[in-house]
C-alpha cells in the first residue's frame, strides 16, 4: 500500500544544485554556530531554513542530551521537515557537533524562492515529507502521551496527531519509559499525561491545544481578507484548496478536525486512480495537504466557522468558533458529512472509550485479540472491517438490509466474504450497550427472526449514512430536507456548483446529488477553482471573442438570456445569444463598445455561444 511519503531509509540523496545554493546566498544570511551550540529546542518554531555549508548537525534526546539519531547532517544538507511549510515546530533539539557554517533564510522569503524554483522546491519537499513519513512510522517524537488506552481525552488528542500525521510517543502507565518520563518531569506516574520536550507539561490537553503547541493552528487575524474561504479538509476541500493556490488566489482552508474528513476515517483506499496497492484517506489527503501548503494556501485547524454573512461590501463575513471574524470574496463549502449516531441508550457515555467513527491505526490499538463490531453496508465500513480484520480476533459487520450490493463495491464484498475472521450479519442492528467505565458487550439483534445476541466486544465502530455539516449556512443557501446544499439548476445557477446565495459554491458529499466518492469530491473541489479563478482575474487577462457583456435594459425577445450575477456585487453576465448577428447589432452596437472596463466576466460566459475564453 503506498505510503504518505517515501522511505527515507531507502532514498537516494539528491543534493540542492549549484544555482539553488546561490539562490539561497541571495536571499538569505550566513550563520555559524560554534561547537555544542542549540541551533533548535523541542516545541520551537521552524522559522528559517538552514542549508549546512561546512560542519555537522545532530538531534538530541531532550532528557539525556545525547545524541537521538545514529545519523547526522553534513555539508549539502539541510534541516527541517513537512512542518516547515506552516511554521509548525521541531520535533527534536539540534545542536551543531562541531563549528558549523550554514545559510538561514527566513521562511517566508524560501517559500517565495520554493515557488519560483520548482525543481528545488522538489528536492525539498521530497526530503521533508520523508523525514516526517519516518518520524510517524517510528513513532520518534519528543511529544509523549502517557495513558491514552484510559483516558478519554487523551484518546481525542491522539486521534487527532494520527490523522494529521503528527509524531508521537504513547507510553503505558506503569511501563519504564513512563515512569522515567514522569520522574524526570516531577510529575505522578500513574496518572495520564502528555508532555513535550524534557519537562513541558501540557496541563489540559486538547486538539487545540496541542495544535497551538505545534504550530498547526495558524493565527487568523480578524477581518482578514481572502480570495477565497474553503470550508473543510476532506478531499473536495483540499483538492481547492491546492488549486486555489496553484491559480495564485489568496485562499484559507478551515478545519475543524483533521485534514481528510470522512475520507480520513478510512484505513485503505483501493479504487482510487493511480495508487494500485491501495493508500488510506488520511494519507492521500495529507499529499494534497503538502501541495496546497507548496503553492501558498494557508491551513488553520482545529478551527471551525459557526455562522456567515454576507455583507454591503460584497464580502462575505465568517465567525469562527475562536471569536475571529474572517473575510473572503468566495466561499467554498466542503464540510462533507459525518457518520449518524445511533439511537441507542448510553451512546454519548461510550463515545471514544468504545464507539467510534473512524478506524485508523490509533482506534486498532484499542481492538487487539478482541472481537470487534462494525456497523454499516458501505465502502468505508467494508474497508475498517478488512483493516481492523489484521488485529482482532473476529469482526461482525452489521447490515441493515438483505445484501451488500447496493452499497457496497463489488471486490470489496467477495473479500468481506471469504475471510473467515468476518461475519456478516444481514437484517441486524444493535439495540443495547452494557459497561461500566468503557464498553464490555453489545447486544445485537436480528429484526427478521427477532432473535437477540450478546457479543463480548469493547470496540463498536459506527458507519452509517451521512449527515451534512450545514448548520452554519442557515439563511444563507437554500438546503434540501436532508441539510445538503442545493446547487446548479435546482437553485436557478449555471454553475453545477454554485449555491442559491452568489459567491457561495458547494462541493464534495455537502452538495446535493453528489456522488459519495473520494474521486469525485476531488474532481469537484478542483473544477470549482477554475470558475473562480476565471472570476477573479482582471480584465486583460481573459480572453473573450466577442465581447459580450450585455447592457442592464436589454429589449425582450432579442435571443439573449441573462444568467445571475457570479460573485458579490457583480451585475449579471450573459448565457446565451441569439444566432441572427444583425438582430444583435442594433441593440449592441453602441452600448457594448462603450462598455470598456466596466465589463463584468463570469463563469456563465463558458457557455456563450461563438465565445472562446481561456
Amino acid at each position: 500500500m503506498e505510503s504518505l511519503a517515501g522511505n527515507l531509509r531507502q532514498m537516494q540523496r539528491t543534493p540542492l544544485y549549484p544555482e539553488h545554493v546561490e539562490a539561497l546566498r541571495r536571499t538569505g544570511r550566513e550563520q555559524v554556530f560554534a561547537k555544542g551550540d542549540m541551533i533548535a529546542q523541542a516545541g520551537d518554531r521552524m522559522d528559517t531554513f538552514y542549508y549546512i555549508v561546512e560542519g555537522e548537525v545532530e538531534a538530541t534526546d531532550p532528557v539525556t542530551g545525547e545524541r537521538h539519531l545514529p545519523t547526522t547532517l553534513g555539508p549539502t544538507q539541510f534541516l527541517g521537515e513537512i512542518a516547515f511549510l506552516n511554521e509548525g515546530a521541531y520535533s527534536f533539539p539540534m545542536r551543531a557537533v562541531r563549528e558549523t557554517r550554514m545559510i538561514a533564510v527566513d521562511r517566508e522569503p524560501m517559500l517565495e524562492l520554493m515557488a519560483r524554483n520548482p525543481e528545488m522546491s522538489d528536492i525539498i519537499l521530497t526530503v521533508f515529507a520523508a523525514r516526517r513519513r519516518r518520524q510517524v512510522e517510528d513513532s520518534d517524537s519528543t511529544l509523549r502521551l502517557i495513558g491514552i488506552d484510559t483516558s478519554p481525552k487523551l484518546r481525542r488528542v491522539a486521534e487527532f496527531l494520527t490523522r494529521n500525521r503528527i509524531p508521537y510517543r504513547a507510553l503505558e502507565i506503569g511501563s519504564d519509559e513512563a515512569i522515567e518520563t514522569a520522574n524526570a518531569c516531577d510529575i505522578p506516574n500513574d496518572e495520564p499525561s502528555m508532555i513535550l520536550g524534557d519537562n513541558e507539561i501540557i496541563a489540559e490537553p486538547t486538539p487545540g491545544s496541542v495544535a497551538k503547541l505545534l504550530g498547526l493552528d495558524q493565527e487568523v487575524g480578524s477581518r482578514e481578507v481572502f480570495d477565497v474561504l474553503i470550508v473543510g479538509g476532506g478531499p473536495a476541500g483540499v483538492a481547492s484548496a491546492v488549486y486555489a493556490g496553484a491559480e495564485g488566489l489568496t485562499a484559507l482552508l478551515i478545519e475543524d478536525i483533521a485534514i481528510g474528513g470522512q475520507a480520513g476515517t478510512s484505513s485503505r483506499i483501493e479504487n482510487y486512480m493511480g495508487f494500485p496497492t491501495g493508500i488510506s484517506g488520511t494519507d492521500l489527503v495529507w499529499r494534497g495537504e503538502i501541495q496546497a501548503m507548496k503553492f501558498g494556501t494557508r491551513f488553520a485547524m482545529p478551527r471551525r466557522v459557526t455562522a456567515l454573512a454576507a455583507q454591503d461590501d460584497g464580502l462575505f463575513a465568517a465567525t469562527l468558533n475562536d471569536g475571529n471574524t474572517v473575510c473572503a470574496k468566495v466561499i467554498i463549502v466542503a464540510t462533507g458529512v459525518q457518520y449518524r449516531r445511533l439511537p441507542l441508550k448510553g451512546l454519548e457515555r461510550f463515545e471514544g472509550t468504545g464507539i467510534y467513527y473512524a478506524a485508523t491505526d490509533i482506534e486498532a490499538r484499542y481492538c487487539r485479540e478482541t472481537e470487534i463490531i462494525i456497523v454499516g453496508g458501505g465502502n468505508s465500513a467494508g474497508q475498517a472491517t478488512m483493516f481492523l480484520s489484521r488485529s482482532a480476533k473476529h469482526v461482525h459487520l452489521l447490515v441493515r438490509g438483505a445484501s451488500l450490493a447496493a452499497s457496497m463495491s463489488e471486490y470489496l464484498t467477495k473479500r468481506l466474504q471469504a475471510d473467515p475472521r468476518i461475519t456478516i450479519h444481514y437484517h441486524t442492528e444493535i439495540c443495547d450497550l452494557q459497561g461500566d467505565a468503557k464498553l464490555r458487550s453489545v447486544t445485537i439483534s436480528d429484526k427478521q427472526s427477532g432473535q437477540e445476541q450478546t457479543i463480548s466486544s469493547e470496540a463498536v465502530f459506527v458507519m452509517v449514512g451521512g449527515e451534512p455539516n450545514t448548520d452554519w449556512l442557515a439563511g444563507i443557501v437554500d438546503l434540501d430536507e436532508g441539510g445538503f446544499v442545493i446547487t446548479g439548476d435546482a437553485c436557478g445557477q449555471i454553475s453545477p456548483y454554485a449555491a442559491s446565495s452568489p459567491g457561495v459554491f458547494a462541493v464534495g458529499d455537502v452538495r446535493a446529488g453528489s456522488v459519495k466518492r473520494v474521486a469525485s469530491a476531488a474532481g469537484e473541489g478542483s473544477v470549482v477553482i477554475a470558475k473562480v479563478a476565471f472570476a477573479q482575474r482582471p480584465l486583460h487577462q481573459h480572453t473573450v471573442e466577442p465581447a459580450i457583456v450585455f447592457p442592464a435594459d436589454i429589449p425582450e425577445n432579442t435571443g439573449v438570456v441573462k444568467a445571475k450575477p457570479f460573485m458579490q456585487g457583480d451585475r449579471g453576465c450573459v448565457l446565451t445569444v441569439a444566432n441572427d448577428s444583425n438582430h444583435l447589432a442594433e441593440i449592441f452596437r453602441s452600448s457594448v463598445l462603450n462598455q470598456g472596463s466596466q465589463q463584468s466576466f463570469a463563469e456563465p460566459m463558458a457557455a456563450c455561444r461563438g465565445c472562446k475564453i481561456d
